[in-house]
């Protein structure tokens, strides 16, 4: 089941599934096999648009919505979970907060880049700072003309390989006094004193480097200094706020990954004869394939309804527990309807041979990445309840807005 959709929308979803089918699909074993990122499969991203489709028209890119980014995220997923999570983080996250907060020069600076196949990183997550991301002690500290930025960031996607970064910081004046936490727009190797220092052997998403970086005095000239209207103090809010897409996306590939795995599932128990007969025709299974398709339905509206929402006060981004309900259940229902998928498949799902351990080690990210199920279930109580989250010493609140 799908929203109804327009016949462009139509068309775009059409051309996403080409292009998984085609080009991603292909190369999603020897993605993961190699662990390389596949940088074939993002020029044709690139080439074919799906690249900045959110970017506005104005600036080169496809002026579309989170709706219609989503679309084609699904289809990416069905084939590849590397290139869906590529197609997430050039339309939502960091290079939606620059498109909505920055400069005409930011802008078009990121606007070139990630048209031309970049990945942008959003560099939020520290060794003592996870979901607590206002315990971050990345500092940036004000001399002159610049900022001077000393840090270290982990589990960071794109590492070594993403040139566009969004980096967080608590920010100093030249006295010393904390003014709040900021967002500094960085390319990786203009200048010296932005290090990846390692990278994570992660479990699935083997083809997009996790990685460390590290700040040595990196210097940010003033021009790039990422700014909401709302100055320091409360622009870590606004900031975050684009975390709201990139949850939705998160969300999406996982459901994706799911659509992908039942479709396979459906075919296998159409042609698999045991007892002389296909096991499609036995109830028990056919229940697991109807709670499979339940729970995807219900992943897919729900995403749907939270890419299409907006936030409180004039948000440009979608509505946060909108965002935080349908990453919870989309997550948590891809990893049950993934593992089922294997088990109808007996022993072969367990195989190297068929994409199903490779989609079951990959879906499991999307439970922690991007706020983890226990933390968004926090921010969806508390707007539940209309409870302030708990705040830091600064009166930020420490799961988002």
């Amino acid at each position: 089941m799908h929203t109804e959709l327009t016949p462009e929308q139509e068309k775009l979803r059409q051309d996403a599934r080409s292009f998984a089918r085609s080009i991603a699909s292909p190369r999603a074993v020897e993605t993961d096999r190699s662990e390389q990122y596949p940088w074939d499969v993002v020029k044709g991203l690139a080439d074919a648009g799906f690249m900045g489709m959110t970017i506005p028209r104005a600036y080169g890119g496809g002026g579309r919505s989170f709706f219609d980014a989503a679309l084609v995220i699904e289809e990416m997923a069905k084939a590849c979970t590397v290139t869906a999570r590529i197609v997430v983080e050039a339309n939502m996250g960091a290079i939606s907060a620059v498109m909505a907060y920055g400069s005409e020069a930011q802008k078009k600076l990121a606007a070139e880049l990630v048209l031309s196949g970049d990945k942008p990183a959003i560099c939020i997550t520290e060794p003592e700072a996870g979901s607590d991301t206002l315990a971050m002690t990345t500092r940036a500290d004000r001399r002159g003309d610049v900022y001077v930025l000393n840090g270290r960031k982990h589990w960071i996607t794109g590492a070594g390989v993403s040139r566009l970064h969004l980096i967080f910081a608590r920010v100093f004046d030249e006295a010393g006094d904390e003014l709040g936490i900021g967002g500094f727009l960085a390319i990786r190797d203009e200048r010296p004193g932005l290090r990846v220092a390692k990278r994570e052997p992660t479990m699935g998403l083997r083809g997009i480097p996790e990685g460390e970086l590290v700040f040595e005095d990196l210097v940010v000239p003033l021009d790039r200094v990422l700014m909401p209207p709302s100055g320091f103090k409360r622009g870590f809010v606004d900031l975050i706020n684009a975390y709201n897409s990139q949850r939705v996306g998160a969300g999406t590939v996982a459901m994706g990954v799911a659509a992908g795995a039942l479709e396979l599932a459906v075919e296998w128990t159409k042609t698999r004869e045991q007892f002389g007969r296909p096991i499609a025709e036995f109830q028990g299974l056919q229940w697991m394939l109807a709670d499979m398709q339940t729970q995807l339905t219900a992943s897919r509206l729900m995403l749907h309804a939270a890419a299409r929402s907006r936030g409180p006060n004039g948000s440009l981004f979608p509505d946060p527990a909108l965002a935080a309900q349908a990453k919870i259940f989309a997550s948590e229902a891809a990893i049950t309807i993934v593992n089922n998928a294997l088990q109808l498949f007996g022993a072969r799902g367990y195989s190297r041979d068929l994409p199903l351990e490779r989609m079951a080690r990959d879906v499991r990210m999307f439970s922690i990445a991007g706020g983890t199920a226990q933390v968004l279930r926090t921010l969806v109580a508390s707007k539940l309840l209309e409870r302030k989250l708990p705040q830091t010493r600064d009166g930020y609140t420490k799961a988002g807005a």
